[in-house]
Formats: structure tokens, sequence, C-alpha cells
């Protein structure tokens, strides 16, 4: 262990490398046919908060600079931090274990696993890593923060102190020590404080930040969150359930739009902001509100966001005037009952009128249907398919129920003795893609795979989907662009009758050929994947890229 003076530490933030592409920050980590991939959000605004407060921190990303272990290691031989910090998620967890053990062998810094596998399995983790300190649980800005100042006073007694912590009480560093599980940390912290992800990025990722790409959003995109959490409770939803809770805490009006400002300044040539909170427009008081400032401060930058099938037109029109572009919304299921099963909170017929009122304010819809929840069958796979042709969403994605310690989805699974493996390995193919390790007696695995390179097929090949989205890129050059590149993208997943399976066995099918895509990465968790409307086909003007947003 590298000696530790008084004055502030300095901290090693760590994305570790794994599979090219690997979006581990997603709600489904994965590599994904679209290439999706996500910025190390969560471990950015940790790192953020601690330069907030005068701590010296290099936030690497892995997969974003497309670096291996090795240069990493490197790097923090030359930096000599004392404290690591190293994301984890379920399908990369013995990868991120590797990864922190060799930094912690070439520097000796005190070394931490965050995120929402280690969340989900605090003592499992530290008992598969013996070299590691401590792991956190739930939201870990905070937690990570207060740790860096105890290190730092010296006072490695008052670790115990730290709430949301799993630590190791070593009396040195050879010895294994006792595994001490410290109090919770309440869920509700005030996330004012919090600073700009888009700073966090220009500061430490913006030599690659062109790679972060979202298959429904326009590129190059920024990502940043303006409220954490969801009061919603959706069985399958990884966020609210392992990091941060389903109360929805909003950062201030005022910060967002400074933010928005500041990347249209600091990110040239910048097409697009995604919001990646679970449901933007759950407080939609407060969704309307920011809708106005945005107008009145005349940003041109547009953005997409998630959001459930359950918002009201005037909302719509006036989310439309501020520049939205996009919805991304959970359907999941055409069945009533199997959206009661996964706690959805929502009525099929609500789907259907969010539709119509997303066409009538002009608002695209990324539809996300998952198969494989409690209660299905051949004959709601089937209804589920149909319901997708009738609601018409300008992309869709269908993909088989994937479950992650944590996740009541996950505990239904144990319990019902249906889950295949686990290895977590085995949650990827060997190239990286999702694979489903929920086997069904009735409705095996690759029957569900199959429904879904079929559904995907079905949906995108329609002379309707096709008339409409002809109808779409003849009025604007950039969706003509993209269409165009995403369809070169997916075509051999469209036309080949086994869907890309000898890519992927088990895998959730990419899902779209004009710009959806393969997983359930973009879809938020209150909002899940649900949606519904009439069978027009949805027509979507688009306006160029920074051209202000209609008054």
């Amino acid at each position: 262990m590298l000696p530790l003076e008084r004055g502030l530490v300095r901290v090693l933030a760590l994305n570790a490398p794994f599979h090219r592409n690997y979006s581990s920050h997603q709600r489904s980590p994965a590599v994904t046919k679209s290439r999706t991939l996500y910025y190390p959000i969560w471990l950015a605004y940790a790192a953020g908060l601690l330069e907030k407060r005068g701590f010296d921190v290099d936030l690497v990303d892995g997969p974003g600079a497309d670096i291996d272990l090795a240069a990493v290691l490197e790097r923090a031989r030359e930096q000599k931090p004392e404290l690591v910090l190293v994301a984890t998620s379920t399908p990369s967890i013995n990868n991120d274990i590797r990864a922190a053990t060799a930094i912690k062998e070439a520097t000796g810094a005190f070394t931490v696993l965050v995120g929402t596998h280690v969340s989900a399995t605090p003592i499992e983790s530290l008992e598969r890593a013996p070299a590691v300190d401590a792991v956190t649980r739930r939201e870990y800005d905070w937690t990570v923060l207060e740790l860096a100042e105890t290190l730092a006073s010296g006072e490695r007694r008052d670790l115990a102190k730290i709430k949301g912590l799993t630590w190791r009480r070593r009396q040195d560093a050879r010895d294994p020590g006792e595994i001490v599980t410290n109090p919770d940390r309440p869920d509700m912290a005030d996330i004012s404080e919090l600073p700009h992800a888009a700073e966090v990025y220009r500061r430490h990722l913006f030599s690659h930040w062109k790679r972060y790409f979202y298959a429904i959003t326009r590129h190059p995109v920024v990502t940043i969150v303006t409220g954490r959490g969801c009061p919603y409770k959706c069985t399958y939803c990884l966020f609210p359930q392992t990091l941060t809770g389903h109360g929805y805490r909003k950062r201030p009006v005022e910060a967002v739009v400074d933010e928005f400002k500041y990347v249209e300044k600091e990110y040239p040539g910048v097409q697009e902001i995604f919001i990646e909170d679970d449901t933007l427009t759950v407080d939609r008081k407060r969704c309307r509100a920011l809708a106005e400032a945005l107008i009145k401060a005349k940003t041109k930058v547009r953005y997409t966001a998630n959001a459930r099938c359950d918002v009201d037109y005037e909302t719509l029109k006036l989310m439309r005037r501020s520049g939205l572009r996009l919805l991304c919304v959970g359907v999941e299921s055409a069945d009533q009952k199997i959206l009661d099963n996964v706690k959805k909170q929502i009525k099929v017929e609500q789907i259907r009128k969010f539709f119509v009122d997303s066409r009538r304010a002009d608002v695209l819809v990324h539809g996300c249907f998952m198969v494989g929840n409690p209660g299905e069958t051949r004959e709601t796979l089937e209804g589920t398919l149909t319901f997708a042709k009738e609601l018409s969403p300008d992309t869709a994605q269908f993909f088989p129920l994937m479950v992650y310690p944590g996740t009541a989805a996950y505990e239904w699974a144990m319990k019902d003795g249906l889950l295949e493996t686990n290895d977590y390995d085995r949650w990827l193919t060997p190239e990286g893609l999702h694979r489903s390790v929920v086997v069904r007696p009735n409705l095996p695995s690759e029957e569900l795979r199959r429904f879904c390179d079929r559904a995907r097929r079905e949906f995108y090949l329609r002379p309707t989907y096709i008339l409409q989205k002809l109808k779409q890129v003849s009025r604007d050059r950039y969706e003509a662009r993209r269409t165009a590149k995403s369809f070169l993208t997916f075509a051999r997943y469209l036309f080949d009758k086994d869907g890309g399976a000898s890519d992927a066995a088990s895998g959730a099918s990419a899902t779209s050929a004009t710009g959806g895509t393969d997983g359930h990465e973009s879809c938020g968790t209150g909002s899940g994947c649900a949606g519904g409307a009439s069978a027009t086909p949805l027509v979507q003007l688009e306006r160029s890229p920074l051209e202000p947003a209609r008054r």
C-alpha cells in the first residue's frame, strides 16, 4: 500500500477495458449490433463531485478511449493514485475484478468497486476479489467522496462511519481482512450540487467524445441527467433497484439550461443531447417548466429523452417547441396481465392514446417491446407484434427479458428455477452481445430469439413502414443519411432468416434498420419499454441540426 499523506489524495476513476465498444453504463450492458456506446455517466458524476471538492481525479474510459488494460496500468503507474474506483456491471464483473486487482498490484492504491453489480452483490463481490479493499452500495457519489476525505485525513479507523460502504478491515496488505458492512446511505441525497456531466466529459473524455453513440439519437451526442430515480417499480428495471432508488430527485431547471448552453458552446458540431433520466416526464409540472425555460433561453440543440406512455398532448407539444426530437418509451407487451405482472402501472389504452398524441405533437417515438416476462405465451407474443405494427413507432426494438442481480425480475427467475447459469460471463455471447439466461420450459429462449428476429423483419419490411420512412427522408437530408447508414448496418439482420444467430446465438436481436437498437440499452426504466397508437404511418419532419426549435 502506498503511504497516504495528509491532504487531498489522487484518484483514478476507471471504466475498465473489456470487449471493444462494450457499453457498461447502459441498463442492459453489452456490445450491441448497432454499436451503441454509452458515456460512463455514473462514474463521471462521481469524478466530477470529487474534483469539485478539490481532489485530483483522472477519469479513464477504456471502451470509450479504445485502450487496453496495459495502457491503463502504464497510466496508473505514472500517476500513482492513492484511491482507485472501478465501475462494474454484471456481464463484465469478472473482467472488472481482474482490472481492479492488476491496478492494486501495480500501485498499492485503496481499490474500490462501484456500480450496479456490486451494489446488488457486495459481499459476494468482495469474496470473489480478495485484493479489492471495498465496494459501494447504491448511489456512490457521496460514498466515494467521504471515503476520499477519510483517506486524506489518514484516519482509516473512520471507514466504519462511511454509509453505503462494504469493506475489508485489514491489519496489513497481506491480511485477507474481515468484511464489514456499514449502514446504508439514504437514497434521497440532494443532487443539485452535482457538477455538469458535460463539463466532466470535456475535461477527461473530449479527445474521443464522438465515439459515444446511441442508435436512437443524432450524432454526435452528449448525454446528461436532469434527475435521478423513478417512482415506478417495474420488476426488470436496473438503475432504480440497484443505484438511484424510487424517488425522483431533480436538478434545478436553471442548471439544466446552463448545461444545454455549455454543450452548444463547447462541443462543436453537436447534434443532440440525450437526457438519460429514467423518466423525464414523471414530474409533469417540472417537465413543462424545463421546456419553457429552454424556449426562453433560445437553446438550439435538440434533445431525446426517456418517458412513459402517459404523457399528455399539451406537454408533448410544449416539449416539441423546446427542441424535443424523440421520446424513448417502454411498451413491453400488448397484454394487460403481463404489464400488471411486471408492475408497469399503465393501461393498454393509455399507450394507444400516447401514440396518437405524440403523432399530433410531431414527436418521434422509439418503442421497446420486451418478451419473455411472467405470463408470456405464444399467443401474447403474436399480440405484441400486432400491437407494434398498429402503433407504428418511428423505430422499434424487440428483445428477450434480461435479468440482473438486485432486480425483482432476477429474484423471480431465481425463485422459479429459471436461471440457466450463475456464471456472469455467460450473460454475454463470446462476442460480447446480449445473451438471455432465463430458461422457460414452455417458451425456450431460442424460440424467443427467433420471434424477435421475425418481429423485426415483419415490423420494418411492411410496405406502410417503408412508405413512411421514404416520406420522412425525402424531407430531411440528415435523416436520409442516418437511415441509409442504419440500413446498411442492419440489412444482414433484416434479411437473414436466422437473424444473425451465427453471430449471437441466444442473444437479444438487433431490431432496427432505421436507427433502432438491438438491446434495451436506450429505454428508460419507469418508461421501461411501453407504447401504443393507431396504425397510421408515423411521418415526422426533422429540423436541421441547430435550427431553433419552433416557438
